[in-house]
Parts: structure tokens; sequence; C-alpha cells
């Protein structure tokens, strides 16, 4: 029985090292191979690859058969049956033209799945930090329990000994209640930002969540500048995207004009005779082969004139569209540099502050035990520590997560 035991405990271990030894980079790598959306993504992309095929294919040949009821007689029998095979050829170029077209779209299409990929990691990123600074909040406030519980003994010591009031352990006990339905609170709050992230993963939604790396910013802020000469995001995958775009209207313009050339086609037809029987001509009963040429006539030219019109059109809504895109990614890459450059004062700022309230803290819990100090002001330097602390947190998963978006405006296609 105990063997069995050991083993069950050895198969959770096990398991239970599995799932710790998830970091970011595991879940990140998770949700690019399985997140829903980014897989519909890449099929679209998949499935716009296969139109280059299609467009650059000639038309199918056309086959006509005929079969007299009534024979049609010639001078060298009556004609039975006849076969005509035609194969229609558009102008030098249009196939090309049309194929190009098409893969610079499935371009485009792969561009924008590289880019819903990074947007995905955003996600990821963002959710992430939140739970790891949700983590963190709780820790910190069962942590502060355990402090509230100290000044708790401090003050009911104060009072025994006819120094303090009893009112000092009320006031620990209001503290204690409000950080212990702080703390239910936050825990409630777990469960949805864990479902969040397990959906964006694809994974069942029950799935604990194991947050096991901090929260890490780039120390170097100088290094996540563009430099001040180059022409920055031109490689975006969105603006990459734009480009394969306005390359794939230029060959539908060069299509459309191609289109409105003559088409030719080429034939044959084979007529079936059969043999006289009231004379003998030569090549009596022989089959007729009679080769074809046919040319197409593009008289009607408006519809050519409007396509035209329509993909220019299209050309000037992309460069719009580029230019708006340049405008945005420049300014997410403002604010999000000063959102970190925020952030790293802003923990030292606490770094500092927080220094300063342990030593504010020591000296009124020695003054209240020696009956110099107020314990009103001890219960308060614990607040503000509180407080500090979880704006710390804050700090850093905002920073975090202007820097998982400023990498993702620095981000350059593959």
């Amino acid at each position: 029985m105990y063997r069995y035991i050991i083993l069950g405990l050895l198969v959770l271990g096990i398991a239970n090292q599995g799932v710790h030894s998830q970091s970011l980079d595991d879940y990140l790598k998770e949700a690019a191979e399985n997140n829903p959306e980014l897989k519909a993504d890449y099929a679209g992309f998949e499935a716009a690859l296969q139109k280059a095929p299609q467009v650059a294919s000639l038309p199918d040949p056309t086959l006509t058969v005929s079969a007299f009821g009534r024979m049609i007689e010639t001078r060298l029998g009556a004609q039975e049956a006849r076969f005509s095979l035609t194969q229609m050829f558009p102008w030098f170029g249009t196939l090309k033209a049309q194929e190009d077209a098409a893969t610079a779209a499935a371009q485009a299409r792969f561009h924008q799945y590289i880019n819903q990929r990074s947007l995905l990691f955003v996600d990821v990123k963002t959710r992430y930090a939140e739970l790891y600074v949700l983590e963190k909040t709780i820790a910190l406030k069962e942590e502060n329990l355990n402090i509230l519980d100290s000044y708790r003994e401090l003050a009911l010591s104060g009072f025994r000994s006819g120094n303090a009031p009893m009112v000092n352990v009320v006031k620990v006990d209001m503290e204690r209640e409000a950080a212990i339905t702080e703390i239910e609170l936050l825990k409630d709050r777990k469960k949805p930002l864990e479902v969040q992230f397990n959906l964006l993963l694809n994974r069942e939604k029950e799935l604990p969540v194991v947050i096991s790396d901090s929260l890490k910013l780039e120390q170097n802020l100088a290094s996540m500048k563009e430099p001040e000469n180059d022409i920055p995001f031109e490689e975006h995958p969105t603006l990459v995207a734009l480009d394969s775009e306005k390359t794939a209207l230029n060959s539908r313009i060069t299509a459309i004009e191609k289109d409105g050339l003559p088409k030719f086609g080429l034939g044959v037809d084979y007529s079936i005779i059969s043999k006289r029987t009231d004379a003998n001509p030569e090549m009596n009963g022989q089959d007729a082969i009679m080769p074809m040429v046919s040319v197409t006539l593009p008289i009607f030219r408006k519809k050519y004139k409007a396509a035209k019109k329509e993909v220019e059109f299209m050309q000037v809504e992309v460069e719009a569209r580029q230019t708006a895109q340049r405008n945005n990614l420049q300014s997410s890459y403002e604010m999000n540099l000063y959102e970190m450059n925020q952030t790293e004062k802003l923990l030292k700022l606490y770094e500092e502050q927080l220094e300063r309230i342990d030593q504010a803290t020591s000296l009124y819990v020695s003054g209240f035990a020696n009956n110099t100090a107020d314990f009103e002001e001890v219960l308060r330097m614990n607040q503000q520590k509180i407080l500090l602390q979880t704006q710390q947190f804050e700090a850093l998963k905002n920073g975090f997560i202007a820097q998982a978006q400023l990498e993702y405006v620095r981000s350059k296609t593959e």
C-alpha cells in the first residue's frame, strides 16, 4: 500500500514540476501554436497562396460536339458529326500580372499574420503581468495580516500594562477585517484573469496558471530608442503588409490593361464524313479537318476604365492607411517610451520611500513600547507602507506592459 502512495506522490510531484516549469516564454510559444484567431489568420494566408496558380492558368479549352439528326450532304459524302476544340490565350503577360498580384496579396496576408502574432504576445504578456501583480498583492496582504497580529499583541500588551487604551486593539481588529476582505476580493478576481489567460492559449479554462517569472524591465532605456537619423517602423509588419498590397494593386492595374487587349483563340474543327454510294469522287468519305483562329475584340472600354479607376482609388486608400499607421506607431512609440521612463522614476521613488517608512515604523513601534509615541502613527505607517508597495507593483506592471507594447511597435517582419 505504501508503495502505491509513494508512487502516486512521485507522479503528482512530476506533474507539479511540469506545471511549475512553464515560463512566460513557454506560454508565448503555446499561444503562438494554439490560439484559434492566430490559426485562422495563418489559414487565411495559406488560402491566399492558392490563388496564384488559379489566376496564372489558361482558361479551360472548349470542346463542341455536333451530331446531325438529318445528314448534311457534301460533295464527298454526308456529314454525320462534327467536333470543335478551341483554346483561348490572353494577351502576352496577362497571366504573369495576375499571378504577381495574387502572390503579393498572399504576402500581405502573411505579414498580417505576423502582426496578429505580435499583438497576441502583447495580450499574453499583459494578462501575465496582471496575474503576477495580483499574486504579489495577495501575498503582501497576507503578510500584512501577520504584521497586524503582532501589532495587536503589542496593543494588547500595552492595555494590560495600563499604558494604552483598549481602543488600540479595536483599531487593529478593524484593520485586520478590512485586510481579510481585500484578500478575498483579490482571490475572487484571480479566477476570471486565469480564464482569460487560458483562453488566449486555447487551453482548458480551469487549468492553473503558474507565475514562475518576475517582471523584468529593460534596464537601459536608451537602447529601446530609435536613432534620430533612421526612418523608424518601415519594417513593421503592418507597413510591410500595406507595401505588399500596393504591389498587388500595381500588378492588378497591369493585368487590367492587358485584359483590355485582344485575346486569341486556336482550335481545330473535325467533321466525320460518310462515303457516297451513288458516286465515287476523289477522297470519297474522307473526314474533314479545319484549323481555326479566333480573336476577341474588346471594343466596349467602359468596364476596363472603371476597373482601372477602382484600383487607383484603392491605391489612394492604401497610401492613406500607410500614413495613418506610421502616425499611430509613432504616437504609440512616444507614449510607451514615456510610460517606461515614468515607471523607472516611480520605482526608484517607491524604493527610497519604503526604506524611510521602515525606519519610521521601527521608531514608532519602539516609541509606543516605551510609551512615547501614539499607536495611531504605527497603524498609519503600516497603511502607508502597504499603499506604497501596491503602487510599486502597479508601476512595475504598467512598465512591463508598456515595454511589451514598445517591443510590438519596434517589431520587424520576418
